[in-house]
């Protein structure tokens, strides 16, 4: 039992649940776990009073004793405020500090003298920690580790870096207790093993929390809709519903979509200027402070946001979260859900804002899963060598002590082999692969011995240390797996920081153009130094950015659930349901488009592969719906084109939605070319799909990241940043040297395999063709695009023509569409008079 803890809950009214007082059991007794528990519901305490109740004496142990990893610098200040709320009456010597990209260098001074008690930090800070000479002295007293959040950081490199961070704790202190929290994990036990190994305890939290997923229904969806089509149509409810909530949260999934619904909340009320506020993780640090402290004060009626608020950030006062879009994945849904009723006993709403009429569908399986608990797995990353290399720097720059205890720098090899391999990241590492990096932050592989900034660590007194202080500096300077494009901050010719904006979008400004950011029109003046300076617009309209990485797939989880109400649907529209067939409110809303895909094609189902063909005067289009999510389809589309023209040559257009796939050819496909069990072979996967891309240039664009993490390009110096080109230019070189000259660069092969298992899921992909192959061709021939082939077709003209040509050939196609669903005139006869 932990009396204090229960002593703190009783005095404010509190009863503590089940879970908190398992958690505090476990990590009294020096176990291990990861507490999976919905949004809201006590998780920070659960496991803050745990640790606390672990605590040593602060006189006898000054230092840091706790770390708090949060994987986003928006969340430690507001996690910290949380964890100082119990320590007057629990622990009044304690401190608990905050240490990230955005702390003070005051604040890290005041730190450097002397570190709290507790210190919530992110990834980078802490493996930058470890790069400090007196690493050892610093964190060696760590007891305990919380990571929060734990599902945004397994799948990724910030995940990785993280267990060898907490590899080397480990090492330093073997009764470290290690603790994950999350509240959307599909593979909750294997999340668990992912961070602390084998024989951790799973907690799962059982509050009852009420969530309410529904929709906010079109007036008009339409027989025909596409990307977008009906955004317009859905301001005005939108508007309607943040007038009913005391505060809202309007959730997009791109900094380009957030930026637009800003500006539109506003032209539709201009009263509202003040009290509606945007957040992305472009605008200014000091902009999102403001936004979230406005947020947490009950201050703002509305805040159009991207997932920079997904995440633990307790927002109190917000009623309603608005989803404009489709999530694309239940994990996610649940995740935006949850900032709304952010407390135990409260419910949590998110009202889905469909964007075009197959969202409906959308929304409807989406509100199913999650009711059914379908949550997407997340997996951890299979040793990344670029990773690998930069922690060989890192803590050969770092503190540590030797055999007999006594302090000193660097490491030996076999020690930090044995140490690497105790992550479960680099649970297959083999020593050749370990020598291999630990050979090239020596000498820089085979190619790049001649040059000594590539010489890394050397072997001194029998251990691996950074003798040189320049490539010290610079490591230390880009410590980290985040790699974006180079960002330029956006400035006020006036003087002050709005932001920042991916670079390839200012070159392509040229002086006087206009282009909104932070809600505002701005006028592009010149750039200088690094910094795009702006004046305010004298335009109401400019050119939205388009940030990178905008287009996020369809979860495996959320697809299966669309293609479910299909087959439903399908059946229910042949007359052989036994149940009503549309029950969901979405269902019947988008009852027109499914009847008329049903009436000019059929619905796509599960137990066959429907195949549209449509001969226009563009080509021979060939509609293919595997339901398998964007990137899986911009794999078998190329892949399927490839193989097509390996039949016989011809000339391939293609186009992908999460839905579908467009192959538009010049020539007429031979039907024999069209046979499931050879077009979906699973047989030479791997070298078709390397040879239906461009698997060079893809494979080089991968590298860019890859050599900016290993160390390989250097970003620059504080107020004198590399472009964009300078880094891409640089990454090339490299990786032309590394084929030419050292064609057994590992890294070279991590590319190649990041581009396969990341950009096209090829186990996805590969598990999507085994399962076409044993499916039924159902071929419907088209006299006009049906509504699922239209979205496709609209997809691919949208690169070819612009916005006034497009509408043209949008409203010809549906005009098409529309003929063919037109019941046929009634011919009138002319009545026969008896003759006289």
């Amino acid at each position: 039992m932990n009396a204090p803890a229960e002593a703190w809950f009783a005095a404010r009214g509190w009863q503590p649940f089940a879970f908190q007082r398992e958690v505090w059991a476990a990590m009294a007794a020096g176990r291990s776990g990861l507490l999976h528990a919905t949004t809201g519901s006590g998780k920070t305490y659960a496991v803050w009073m745990g640790a606390l109740q672990r605590a040593r004496p602060v006189k006898a142990s000054p230092g840091l004793q706790v770390l708090w990893i949060t994987p986003m610098r928006a969340l430690a200040a507001d996690t910290a405020r949380a964890l100082q709320q119990p320590l007057p009456e629990m622990a009044p010597a304690w401190a608990v500090g905050t240490r990230s990209g955005d702390t003070p260098s005051a604040e890290r001074a005041r730190q450097d003298r002397r570190l709290p008690q507790a210190l919530v930090t992110t990834p980078e800070s802490l493996s930058l920690m470890l790069t400090r000479e007196r690493a050892f002295e610093e964190l060696g007293g760590v007891h305990t580790v919380v990571v929060d959040e734990w599902h945004e950081l397994i799948a990724n490199k910030r995940g990785v870096q993280v267990q060898l961070a907490l590899a080397r704790l480990k090492r330093w202190n073997p009764a470290l207790v290690v603790w994950g929290l999350s509240a959307t994990l599909g593979n909750v036990d294997e999340a668990m093993a992912t961070l602390c190994g084998e024989g951790g305890q799973r907690v799962q939290g059982r509050v009852d929390k009420a969530l309410r997923i529904d929709t906010l229904l079109p007036q008009d969806p339409g027989r025909f809709s596409w990307g977008g089509h009906l955004g317009a149509q859905m301001l005005q409810p939108v508007v309607d519903e943040i007038e009913r909530s005391s505060t809202a949260l309007v959730f997009t999934n791109t900094r380009s979509q957030a930026e637009i619904w800003y500006q539109l909340l506003l032209q539709a009320r201009p009263d509202w200027a003040g009290i509606v506020a945007l957040h992305h993780g472009s605008l200014d640090k000091e902009v999102r402070a403001w936004v979230e402290a406005g947020l947490k004060a009950g201050q703002l009626k509305a805040v159009v946001a991207t997932s920079s608020l997904d995440l633990g950030v307790d927002f109190l006062p917000v009623e309603r979260v608005l989803q404009i879009g489709s999530a694309k994945g239940v994990a996610r849904l649940l995740q935006r859900a949850g900032r709304s009723g952010h407390a135990p006993g409260r419910e949590s709403r998110v009202t889905l804002v469909p964007t075009n009429t197959l969202e409906l569908v959308e929304a409807a399986a989406a509100r199913a899963a999650a009711q059914a608990g379908q949550v997407e797995a997340r997996t951890g990353l299979d040793k990344p060598l670029d990773v690998l290399v930069q922690h060989l720097v890192t803590v050969a720059l770092g503190g540590d002590v030797d055999t007999q205890g006594a302090p000193t720098t660097g490491y030996t090899a076999d020690e930090l082999f044995d140490e690497v391999r105790s992550t479960h990241a680099y649970r297959t590492l083999s020593r050749e692969e370990f020598d291999w990096a630990l050979a090239f932050v020596e000498r820089g592989g085979e190619s790049l011995t001649a040059y000594p900034e590539y010489h890394r660590v050397q072997l001194v007194d029998g251990r691996w240390r950074v003798p040189d202080r320049g490539i010290a500096r610079r490591h230390r300077l880009q410590v980290g797996t985040i790699v974006s494009d180079a960002a330029m901050a956006v400035k006020w010719m006036s003087g002050g920081t709005i932001g920042s904006i991916e670079e390839g979008f200012i070159a392509r400004l040229n002086k006087g153009d206009h282009f909104v950011f932070a809600g505002r029109v701005l006028e592009y003046v010149r750039t200088q130094d690094m910094a795009a300076y702006v004046r305010a617009g004298s335009k109401k309209k400019g050119v939205v950015p388009a940030w990178a990485g905008g287009k996020m797939p369809l979860s495996s989880e959320l697809a299966a659930a669309v293609q479910g109400l299909l087959d439903h649907t399908a059946v229910a529209l042949q007359g052989a349901a036994p149940a009503p067939p549309f029950t969901d409110p979405e269902l019947e809303a988008a009852r027109p488009m499914l009847q008329a895909q049903a009436q000019m094609s059929r619905l796509p189902e599960r137990g066959a592969l429907l195949l549209e063909q449509l001969h226009s005067r563009e080509g021979h289009h060939l509609f293919f719906y595997p339901f398998a999510g964007r990137n899986v389809h911009i794999g078998l589309a190329q892949l399927l084109a490839w193989r097509l023209a390996k039949h016989a040559p011809n000339t391939f257009s293609l186009s992908v939605n999460d839905y579908g796939l467009e192959i538009l050819a010049a020539q007429p496909v031979d039907e024999a070319a069209l046979d499931p069990a050879a077009l979906f072979s699973g047989a030479d996967l791997l070298a078709d799909v390397l040879a239906s891309l461009n698997s060079g240039e893809l494979a080089q664009r991968r590298f860019r990241e890859i050599a900016r993490v290993a160390g390989l390009v250097f970003g620059g110096f504080p107020g004198a940043p590399k472009s964009l080109r300078q880094l891409q230019a640089s990454s090339s070189l490299f990786f032309e040297v590394f084929r030419k000259y050292d064609a057994g660069n590992r890294l070279l092969g991590q590319a190649e395999r990041e581009v396969l298992s990341q950009e096209l899921e090829v186990g996805r992909l590969q598990a999507t063709l085994q399962r076409l192959a044993a499916l039924p061709l159902q071929r419907v021939v088209l006299q006009a695009p049906s509504p699922f082939a239209l979205p496709l077709l609209v997809e691919r003209l949208r690169e070819q023509l612009s916005t006034e040509k497009l509408k043209d050939r949008l409203d010809r196609l549906l005009a098409a569409s529309e003929a063919v669903l037109a019941p046929p005139p009634v011919r009138r006869r002319r009545a026969l008079r008896p003759k006289a």
